[in-house]
């Protein structure tokens, strides 16, 4: 006996009902794993560096992502003038900033 392959296919392709509902139920659980262990903590970290960065002020010692430490001698609305040494000052951007690192920092070392 010889089945037409449109009417195997048909047959293969059928799933079980009530299938959707769980399919469902498991995409949101799985969204809502992603939302806690990924989003939410780069959401906390941006939130932090934005308060970090206006609240960057003349005299602040910071670091910046390319590891350059100096103080803070002008700030602008974008762009920071950073002191590495004496009479060597760097321009910055603002979002370069990696942290600020407590007073008296850069003279001990």
């Amino acid at each position: 006996m010889s089945l037409p392959i449109p009417f195997v296919i048909a047959q293969a392709a059928a799933q079980p009902a009530g299938g959707g509902a769980s399919m469902i139920i498991m995409m949101v659980v799985l969204f809502g794993l992603m939302y806690f262990m990924m989003i939410r903590p780069q959401m906390k970290r941006q939130k932090e560096h934005r308060a970090l960065v206006s609240g960057l002020a003349k005299g602040d010692e910071v670091v910046t992502n390319g590891g350059i430490a100096g103080r803070v001698d002008e700030v602008g609305e974008t762009f920071l003038t950073v002191e590495i040494a004496a009479n060597v000052k760097v321009k910055v951007q603002k979002g370069a900033v990696q942290q600020v690192l407590p007073k008296g920092s850069l003279k001990s070392s």
